[in-house]
């Protein structure tokens, strides 16, 4: 079992601008529960090519589906999970993402509108001592390459809600955003799909990005 720590998220970030290739591979989450976490097909790949233009990398465009409770999550440093629907964790899936976490790997939740009511339960399971909360808009987070001075940017409307993160914060570090009424990864998506504008898509995968960014230098 391959496991890591922030600073080989650095080293690796550091050998993709000086080599032109990378090992990092980000990975999407699959989980039992009857929820579509296959939801929004194409809009980690648009994510991983924007920030390699943007910034320059060379990660690998080809996105990795993982189960929550498969070990070879270790290899993934960054993790994404969407959906609007169910999820279930059983005890050893909340074993392997805590240690996952804890050892150094982050995971982005995105609510597709849904899943709310289902991931909060799911994830007090995996840090009962934690609690989600909201990021200040001075977060850094939201000031890496793109500036978002009023934090989360809202995507597509639903509830009439304000976009929200939340964080979880194990031993001062963040191992856990949770974008919730914002669709994030809708705007990530081809523009055909839901139609957005230019400006929304550049948004939202500007906000990617800076979610990258943070996690792989901060």
């Amino acid at each position: 079992m391959k496991k890591f720590f922030p600073i080989l998220f650095v080293i690796l970030l550091v050998q993709t601008i000086a080599v032109g290739q990378s090992e990092v591979q980000i990975a999407l989450l699959k989980y039992r529960g009857g929820g579509d976490w296959y939801a929004n097909p194409t809009s980690l790949p648009n994510l991983v090519k924007f920030f390699n233009d943007q910034m320059q990398t060379a990660f690998n465009e080809e996105v990795a589906t993982i189960e929550v409770g498969d070990e070879q999550i270790f290899n993934y440093p960054f993790v994404h999970l969407t959906g609007h629907g169910n999820i279930v964790f059983d005890g050893a899936e909340v074993q392997n993402l805590r240690n996952y976490l804890i050892a150094g790997g982050f995971l982005h939740i995105d609510d597709n509108y849904g899943l709310d009511q289902y991931i909060r339960i799911q994830m007090k399971k995996v840090f009962p001592e934690l609690d989600f909360i909201e990021l200040p808009v001075d977060h850094p987070l939201y000031h890496q390459k793109y500036p978002f001075p009023n934090g989360l940017p809202k995507i597509h409307e639903h509830d009439g809600k304000t976009a929200q993160g939340f964080g979880l914060i194990y031993d001062g570090r963040l191992v856990c955003f949770y974008s919730y009424e914002c669709d994030l990864g809708d705007g990530w998506e081809d523009e055909s799909v839901h139609h957005d504008s230019e400006e929304t898509h550049l948004k939202a995968l500007k906000m990617g990005a800076n979610l990258l960014q943070f996690v792989f230098t901060d």
